[in-house]
């Protein structure tokens, strides 16, 4: 299945979907946070397609083509609106690329090992270099991120690697990710560990340049089709401000978050600016 697009009223949605169908292209409705509605398309072969006519629906939703769509298919439903949930696993690989994927994949395995019993195991093959010879072990410098210690550290970190890598991996694709990962992975690992020393793993200063980087990009190059809600913004910044005041109750990496939203941040006035993406 493919997000087609999210719309604000569901009424203007299934007259898209009864359009659709009357051209033998199915499409699903499904509610999302905020009040929105999902599109989603069952048969990934019409994207072009219905993208194209996705956008013909915009530019003129009362066209009376749509209407009569609706009425043809009247009789084939059952109820005016049909809402249906895409399986979890479809829509999660929907949001996202490969190495969104991977990553995620790797972070729950290594988390299953922690939890049967193996913590010394993998903080010991995965925590950021000591610098007492172990900083030729290059894998550190990055395998840090992937350790967590807790089920609500790796469900935050999961969700918003998966929201935030996903729609730059699509967007801008899978070099683009893997690059943000390695150089804010260094970074905020390098910071955490100048300030606090080793003990700190986790993708929140990833999770932190991501939305450094899609915020900016999308004040800075708005056409680059790259946009993160307020809403998001806001609750990270002020969760990284709480990190600092001390008052969240649990030990947090803030010096890894700074400096991951820091250069998540100049990657994108780098590519904004100087740098030649497009």
């Amino acid at each position: 299945m493919y997000r087609l697009a999210g719309l604000a009223n569901p009424r203007q949605a299934q007259a898209f979907i009864d359009y659709m169908a009357s051209r033998g292209i199915e499409l699903v409705l499904a509610p999302e946070p905020e009040g929105r509605f999902a599109l989603w398309l069952e048969d990934i072969q019409y994207q072009v397609e219905a993208e194209a006519e996705l956008n013909h629906f915009l530019a003129n939703p009362y066209d009376p083509k749509y209407q009569a769509a609706s009425w043809q298919v009247a009789d084939t439903r059952t109820a005016r609106f049909s809402y249906r949930n895409p399986s979890l696993i479809k829509m999660v690989k929907a949001q996202a690329g490969p190495f969104t994927l991977l990553v995620m994949g790797v972070t729950i395995g290594i988390y299953i090992l922690w939890l049967l019993g193996m913590q010394q195991e993998v903080f010991s093959a995965a925590h950021f270099p000591l610098m007492d010879g172990d900083q030729w072990q290059l894998w550190r410098f990055f395998s840090h991120a992937l350790i967590h210690f807790s089920a609500v550290h790796i469900i935050f970190n999961c969700l918003w690697w998966w929201l935030l890598g996903g729609q730059l991996e699509l967007q801008r694709g899978s070099s683009k990710l893997v690059q943000l990962f390695l150089v804010s992975a260094l970074v905020s690992g390098f910071a955490q560990f100048w300030f606090y020393g080793p003990n700190f793993g986790g993708l929140s200063g990833v999770v932190y340049a991501l939305m450094g980087y899609i915020w900016w990009m999308g004040w800075l190059a708005p056409e680059r089709g790259l946009a993160i809600p307020k809403s998001y913004v806001v609750f990270m910044l002020v969760w990284l401000v709480l990190g600092f005041a001390d008052i969240v109750g649990m030990s947090v990496a803030n010096m890894a978050h700074l400096f991951g939203l820091l250069t998540g941040c100049a990657l994108a006035l780098f590519d904004a600016k100087l740098g030649s993406a497009k």
